[in-house]
């Protein structure tokens, strides 16, 4: 079992959490994510590794599901079936010069892990951080801290620039040289923040997310197509050239099981109010 050492809500149907993982923390790098079971009877979540301190590795995740919602009744103390990890191929980390780091949304979780690494290997790390309202935000402070200059954009601009990380990222590529850079979010937000560097030719990596059962390229439902051919994020990635993605086929297939998705929910929902709202118990 593995023991679940502090739990935080951040914002709406966001949470932090440190489980304590030794041997995925000893090894873990910059965009590699694990995948974690509930309960014997539970269904495999992957979640990015989004930060390593001592023996514990945090994840953040938006309740959108049965499985995250019923994580989210998990407090400090509570424990975790298994977690397997770290899995995927780590970002690409070099010394490039110049490069940005963009988080939309919960994506952010992933980006401190990468300027970090950065950061690290001499580069100068820009980040921009972007939601749809200040609320929503997620580690500011954070990012602050890592990058030697940060970005924010919210879609209402209720704080820092009222627009897209799109929007910063077309401003910073007009004014200045740019190395590489990093995009993780909704698809949909990836997909337009990475046709910004197409002109300027910039090598432009996205963390895909597509649907995953196993994460060890054995069960094909997380293919991707990139540069025309197939690949499997889960061992193949999750980060590919953002210019060679099929997002339109990204996104039409993360859309495959929102039937079953949302009766999974609602049977989970129903439980939890004949069970009592606070219990920790499994389907």
């Amino acid at each position: 079992m593995y023991k679940i050492d502090a739990a935080t809500k951040l914002a709406d149907r966001v949470y932090e959490y440190w489980i304590r993982a030794p041997q995925v923390a000893q090894h873990a790098r910059a965009g590699q994510f694990i995948i974690l079971r509930l309960h014997e009877a539970g269904e495999r979540i992957p979640l990015t590794i989004s930060a390593i301190r001592g023996d514990t590795v945090r994840v953040i995740f938006m309740t959108v599901g049965k499985t995250t919602e019923e994580l989210a009744t998990l407090g400090a103390g509570d424990s975790i079936s298994d977690v397997v990890g770290p899995l995927g191929k780590p970002s690409e980390i070099g010394n490039y010069g110049t490069c940005c780091v963009i988080g939309g949304g919960v994506g952010i979780a992933s980006t401190p892990l990468i300027a970090k690494e950065l950061k690290s290997a001499g580069n100068h790390v820009i980040g921009i951080i972007g939601a749809r309202s200040a609320d929503l935000l997620i580690l500011e402070d954070e990012m602050r801290e890592i990058c030697d200059e940060l970005h924010i954009t919210t879609d209402d601009g209720s704080k820092g620039v009222h627009g897209f990380a799109a929007d910063v990222l077309k401003k910073l590529l007009a004014e200045r040289k740019i190395d590489r850079v990093w995009i993780i979010g909704p698809a949909i937000m990836m997909k337009v923040t990475a046709g910004a560097t197409v002109p300027y030719g910039v090598k432009t990596y996205v963390s895909l997310n597509p649907i995953m059962v196993d994460g060890t390229g054995m069960c094909g439902s997380c293919r991707v197509t990139v540069g025309g051919e197939t690949k499997f994020a889960c061992v193949d990635g999750p980060e590919f050239d953002a210019h060679q993605v099929d997002f339109n086929e990204l996104m039409q297939r993360q859309r495959i099981y929102t039937g079953q998705e949302k009766a999974s929910l609602e049977r989970f929902a129903e439980h939890r109010c004949r069970c009592g709202e606070g219990g920790h118990h499994h389907e």
